[in-house]
């Protein structure tokens, strides 16, 4: 069965993080996975491992400690976010099988509009000239996982310079705009789940 894609546009993190815990406690081994499409509003979030010291200016946009893995990101209107709610056990997949999905869907995807993109094994991610365009965060429960990966589109970059992304100093962001490519979160999603379900589904 493949997966149901939503589209949820733009909604506060708290709800959608909320009713991603939701449904994971409540699906059983029938339950069919979940594609969720959605922008958020402003919000730095922290992961399990995050460290509020990589917060350096306290801005006018709110800090939420999230359940996901990694450290400390941006998310903001313009930016493509899709969380995978998938029974893993039932896949027969891993943890790092799973951030490898989600970045490879990201990869191929920008590939489609001439974007070369890599990932590397130390710091997750999808980067282009080392710069950060695409993150990934998972939290996995009952053997499931959920939450997933954003993918800088169009937003704006500003509050990246206020945070040390994903716990690293120097590490500089992208988005495709500036990189000649100007096209909606949807149209910018249809390529990233097409991928991600054709992973799945093999």
């Amino acid at each position: 069965m493949p997966p149901i894609v939503k589209r949820l546009a733009l909604q506060e993190y708290e709800t959608v993080w909320h009713e991603m815990q939701n449904f994971t406690q409540n699906r059983d081994k029938q339950t069919a996975d979940e594609i969720w499409i959605v922008e958020h509003p402003p919000i730095y979030t922290l992961g399990l491992n995050g460290k509020r010291e990589h917060l350096l200016n306290d801005v006018n946009i709110p800090v939420i400690e999230t359940d996901r893995g990694g450290q400390i990101t941006y998310h903001g209107p313009g930016q493509l976010v899709i969380y995978l709610l998938l029974d893993i056990e039932r896949l027969n997949m891993g943890v790092r099988p799973v951030v490898t999905l989600l970045e490879q869907a990201m990869i191929k995807a920008l590939s489609q509009y001439g974007l070369k993109a890599m990932a590397k094994p130390e710091a997750p991610g999808v980067y282009i000239n080392d710069r950060k365009i695409g993150s990934v965060g998972i939290r996995v429960k009952r053997g499931c996982c959920y939450h997933g990966l954003s993918l800088n589109n169009d937003l704006d970059l500003t509050p990246f310079n206020y945070i040390n992304t994903c716990g690293y100093t120097d590490l500089e962001v992208t988005r495709l705009s500036d990189l000649d490519v100007k096209i909606t979160n949807y149209e910018l999603a249809v390529p990233v789940i097409h991928h991600l379900i054709q992973a799945i589904s093999k």
